[in-house]
């Protein structure tokens, strides 16, 4: 994320670990206004609380997770807690509306959410951030963006920049689109370029395409379709492009890049 330079607004910013990845929150302050650490420090721990809660139930990397009970065996879907059983329901209505490009089962047979369980956390914390009083604030976890209001309290309709990362060369962009001034709050993106081939094709046959990126009113929806296009290849870009208010650019091996209206118009770095 790269908010725009802003002399009449103050930018204050904290990190800390969750799901394997590390997440960032950036608020924004008028210049002389209310910018207490204090108060920064007391939204971050409100939000680290809502990540755990998800990760100790969620997470296939705890021993002592219910989902590392189900794997196990130790007990079965329908005897687990109402929240794992309501968010497989919902993975399992993301699978139908995405035509079985999003799965919520490995290729293994086991039960992993995690794919559906970050956007949750994420919107999770962003409604825990706007009861707590922040109204200007941008939130990362590993490249996965939900942002509400603007950098610069002073200009609502200035939006934050999110990066994209060119998957061939980390250290440089694609682009950067804007989030936060008007129906595009989030920001997911998926592929292969950091973790590898970890998501399959339809049929089980390689993605061809190494990144995709979507941006939409919200981080769920964005998250689920970044992960099933990878999935599903171009022709579950056209539904999603169709079927949800969604902007989309995909990477394909060859380095070709396909973008929809919104990722095409040109943007300020």
């Amino acid at each position: 994320m790269q908010p725009m330079r802003d002399e009449s607004a103050v930018l204050k910013s904290r990190t800390f670990l969750a799901m394997g990845t590390v997440v960032s929150l950036t608020a924004s302050f008028p210049t002389g206004g209310s910018a207490d650490p204090k108060e920064l420090d007391a939204a971050v721990r409100l939000i680290e609380s809502d990540f755990a809660e998800l990760e100790e139930r969620f997470s296939l990397f705890r021993e002592d997770s219910e989902a590392s009970a189900l794997a196990r065996g130790v007990i079965r879907l329908a005897h687990a807690s109402p929240e794992m059983r309501a968010c497989y329901a919902e993975a399992v209505e993301w699978r139908r509306r995405t035509h079985g490009a999003f799965t919520a089962e490995r290729p293994d047979g086991v039960l992993d959410l995690s794919g559906l369980v970050k956007g949750r956390a994420i919107a999770q914390a962003g409604d825990s951030l706007d009861a707590f009083g922040l109204r200007n604030w941008c939130l990362n976890a590993g490249g996965d963006v939900l942002v509400s209001g603007t950098p610069s309290p002073g200009d609502p309709e200035r939006s934050w920049l999110a990066g994209i990362v060119d998957p061939a060369d980390r250290r440089t962009l694609l682009g950067a689109y804007p989030l936060g001034s008007g129906a595009r709050r989030a920001l997911a993106t998926s592929g292969s370029a950091e973790r590898g081939d970890h998501i399959w094709g339809v049929g089980g046959r390689k993605s061809e395409f190494v990144q995709v990126s979507v941006a939409g009113p919200d981080i769920v929806t964005a998250d689920v379709l970044a992960t099933a296009i990878v999935a599903g290849g171009r022709e579950l870009l056209d539904v999603a492009a169709l079927e949800w208010d969604v902007d989309v650019l995909a990477v394909t091996r060859d380095g070709k890049l396909l973008a929809t209206p919104g990722f095409r118009a040109p943007h300020a770095a």
